[in-house]
């Protein structure tokens, strides 16, 4: 990866070091300590050394600085504007983006296939678009873990699911990172028909063998939307309880033989298969549960922990889920009520992407709203889980912002977290 422009700062925060040293917002960073400067992980690599020697060019002219770093102190106060995402290649036959209809904010059709984007946030890529510079970086710095999205490890089917021919020996990719002691998170998203049955047992022992390289596999259910342009057969009940009997199983094997159950199960296999979940502790690190992992058990787990007080408010409350959470919820919402609290809970059904997609974080406003018209006079607040809006902003999927769904309603709406403890929070802080 060649640096043509360097890594511009877009913001200093004020009385910092980096502040101290001299950098403004708008200074592009060129080199540090004298390796060239890309992007946001080239700071957070040189900012572990006792010192930072920038080289910057500021209205075209360049500039020397130097910023001393205490210990431990990290960050010395730059924040860089974001990279440009490298997108992918594949044209996947779940690919849930291509499943989106028309409209919806640009952001949301990029589809991101950037090993800096794993792994600074967990996103999923296929390393079908790695460089032999991009590989040499992550060795040299360390940038592990890598989440990766192997779905298959025979490579013609895997091909077949990517729709990319040219798509690399995924066993090869996995073992050059094992050797480099780069350790990965893999998931195999669940497409009956294709890498199911024999071959999901076939992956798994596959994948198993990078042990303790690969620390964990998740076993994820396709996710179909009613914009889907491919034929794909959903999981139903049938194939989740299949899927669910294969993880068992390698899960008593991989215990025994290396202490760590290795492969996991989503959360959504256990509802389809109408099965209970195992305790939390089987899930042992919770590796993947951005990934929708263990979130239903340890939501379970934090409400049965929470203790309830009486909250003394006469203001009237709603909230609402997704289908397949609202059987959970509502037995925080029972206890809560129990407490003394006017609330309401509402399962939303999706309208907009399709009954079949059942996760609160897809809901989309309009939907929301058509679910509480009937009823927006029997309530006073309506509590939003923040993860059905844009991260940092009051917009839902569908471009309907918060504040035009509270006009629509007529009620008052507060964002909480989507925990047990953001609901119960939020409840007490409308005490008066």
């Amino acid at each position: 990866m060649k640096n043509k422009s360097g890594a511009c700062i877009e913001q200093v925060l004020s009385g910092s070091p980096a502040e101290k040293s001299g950098l403004k917002s708008g200074d592009i960073i060129t080199s540090i300590n004298g390796h060239p400067a890309h992007d946001s992980i080239d700071l957070m690599f040189h900012s572990g050394e006792p010192e930072m020697r920038l080289s910057v060019l500021r209205n075209g002219s360049r500039q020397n600085f130097y910023i001393g770093i205490e210990e431990g102190a990290g960050n010395p106060g730059i924040i860089l504007e974001q990279f440009p995402v490298k997108t992918c290649r594949n044209n996947c036959i779940f690919c849930f983006v291509s499943q989106l209809p028309r409209g919806l904010r640009k952001p949301l059709y990029v589809k991101d296939e950037d090993y800096r984007m794993s792994f600074l946030y967990g996103n999923y890529i296929t390393l079908t678009n790695l460089s032999d510079s991009d590989k040499a970086r992550i060795i040299t710095q360390r940038l592990s873990p890598l989440y990766i999205s192997v779905h298959s490890t025979d490579d013609r089917i895997r091909r077949k699911m990517l729709a990319n021919t040219k798509a690399a020996d995924i066993i090869a990719e996995l073992k050059f990172f094992a050797k480099h002691r780069i350790k990965m998170h893999v998931q195999i998203v669940l497409c009956p028909g294709y890498n199911d049955g024999k071959e999901l047992e076939k992956t798994i022992r596959d994948l198993a063998k990078l042990f303790p390289h690969i620390m964990s596999i998740a076993v994820v259910p396709v996710g179909l939307t009613l914009h889907r342009r491919k034929p794909l057969q959903p999981v139903d009940k049938d194939a989740a309880l299949l899927a669910l009997d294969t993880i068992g199983e390698f899960q008593e094997k991989f215990l025994h033989k290396y202490g760590e159950r290795l492969v996991f199960g989503a959360d959504e296999l256990y509802i389809k298969a109408g099965k209970r979940f195992p305790t939390l502790e089987e899930y042992e690190e919770l590796y993947q549960i951005e990934n929708g992992v263990g979130l239903v058990p340890l939501f379970i787990n934090e409400s049965k922990r929470l203790r309830l007080t009486k909250i003394k408010t006469k203001r009237r409350f709603a909230t609402f889920t997704g289908r397949s959470f609202y059987p959970y919820l509502a037995k925080l919402i029972s206890r809560i009520r129990k407490a003394g609290v006017d609330i309401e809970l509402r399962a939303v059904e999706n309208k907009f992407f399709g009954s079949s997609v059942t996760v609160t974080g897809l809901l989309t406003g309009k939907d929301i709203v058509q679910t509480f018209l009937d009823k927006a006079g029997n309530f006073d607040i309506l509590l939003i889980p923040d993860v059905v809006l844009r991260e940092g902003d009051d917009v839902f999927l569908d471009n309907i912002m918060l504040k035009d769904l509270a006009a629509g309603l007529g009620v008052r709406t507060a964002v909480i977290d989507s925990t047990p403890n953001g609901l119960v929070n939020a409840l007490n802080e409308f005490q008066r």
